[in-house]
């Protein structure tokens, strides 16, 4: 997959649980589980948004592209 998700190391640098991000996004605690395990096609500009806001962070902290060289 070209895109990659940094969410856990992001909160973990910030020392904050899932539970805790998932309070104050305001998004299920699986469903910020499975983007934080990159098991996500997809994720709504408005919870990424509410995600950076939360752990004071920029979209870029978050997702990274790795090409494929296949």
């Amino acid at each position: 997959m070209g895109i990659i998700l940094r969410l856990d190391r992001v909160m973990a640098d910030r020392k904050m649980s899932l539970n805790e991000l998932s309070e104050r996004v305001g998004v299920a605690n699986v469903n910020l589980s499975k983007l934080k395990n990159g098991r996500v096609s997809a994720i709504r500009f408005s919870t990424l948004e509410a995600i950076c806001d939360v752990l004071d962070c920029q979209p870029g902290d978050i997702l990274e592209y790795r090409r494929d060289d296949t």
